[in-house]
């Protein structure tokens, strides 16, 4: 009975507790300063991003829908792990129920696959734009563009809601302590006390697979695109083009640099210090969606000019 009862307890567990970047408790305050700022540029930047597209018909191309899915993905990043980090920094370790936790970890991986998938989506867009010019609209008509949506959406959904069966499964007999500042897979499941294969692999290869899947199909993208820009007749043309695949490869190593050594650590990295990743795997978390607006409203000409229409000119009128 009492094996039965033990058993069915830390199958279900009822909460955990993030701690949040073990060995710098004591510069916890100061480092959630940051974390609060870039979070409060990430909610503005892609609030503003997603306001502008929707509300200017001169914004509505598929270069500047994929530009606003990839602000709300960000949003939904932020809002799924920055909150609760800059709370442990500030108020100490932090209780979170295992559905919670179930559940930030879902739309954290989730985000991180659709980010990818819509990069991948925005790269093709302007292959289309640079290579076929005469045929774009032709080409990512709204059909096609809802068909790109629909595959991003499954596709990240497909991948990752498994991680939650494949946790939901496993008992829970040791500590439920997490070392660190938010829910993620494999943090999870090296509490449990059973074999952890499946999620080890499954976690480390299927999304490595579907991310190098989309950074392979990526960098054949831009290599085309530059093949035809520097086959252009024009000068300006060039400078153009340049300007416009220069925002996205920006974006493209912001997100992916932090990403990929966050799961290569992970994986490999043992004689790394554990607050070290963790650092790295906050960063990777706060800072894209914070500068991705940033670096589109500088370096997108259409962009910039509808920001500065709504927050100069405006008050001048």
């Amino acid at each position: 009975m009492m094996a039965a009862f033990n058993l069915t307890s830390f199958t279900n567990p009822g909460s955990f507790i993030l701690l949040g970047i073990p060995g710098l408790e004591r510069f916890h305050i100061w480092i959630g300063i940051p974390f609060f700022i870039i979070y409060l540029v990430a909610l503005a930047g892609n609030s503003v991003l997603l306001y502008l597209i929707s509300m200017e018909r001169s914004l509505h191309e598929p270069m500047f829908f994929f530009l606003s899915m990839l602000a709300a993905t960000d949003l939904i990043l932020s809002n799924t792990c920055v909150p609760k980090t800059f709370s442990i920094f500030w108020l100490g370790p932090q209780e979170i129920s295992f559905p919670g936790c179930l559940t930030q970890m879902f739309f954290l991986h989730y985000s991180f696959a659709m980010d990818s998938a819509t990069l991948l989506a925005m790269a093709f867009d302007r292959y289309i734009a640079i290579c076929f010019p005469l045929r774009y609209n032709t080409i990512l008509t709204r059909q096609v563009i809802t068909k790109i949506v629909m595959g991003i959406v499954s596709r990240s959904f497909c991948i990752i809601f498994p991680c939650v069966f494949l946790l939901k499964r496993l008992p829970f007999c040791q500590t439920l302590i997490i070392p660190h500042t938010y829910c993620e897979h494999i943090g999870i499941a090296q509490l449990a006390c059973a074999d952890i294969s499946i999620n080890i692999w499954y976690g480390f290869a299927v999304p490595v697979m579907t991310v190098t899947s989309d950074l392979i199909l990526t960098g054949i993208s831009y290599t085309l695109i530059l093949r035809a820009v520097f086959n252009l007749p024009s000068q300006d043309a060039r400078q153009k083009a340049l300007n416009t695949c220069g925002s996205h490869v920006c974006v493209m190593l912001i997100f992916y640099i932090p990403a990929i050594f966050s799961v290569l650590t992970h994986r490999f990295g043992h004689n790394i210090p554990h607050s070290f990743h963790i650092l790295i795997a906050n960063l990777y978390v706060a800072i894209p969606p914070a500068l991705n607006p940033i670096i589109y409203g500088v370096k997108t000409k259409k962009i910039r000019e509808k920001i500065i229409l709504l927050f100069f000119l405006k008050g001048t009128q």
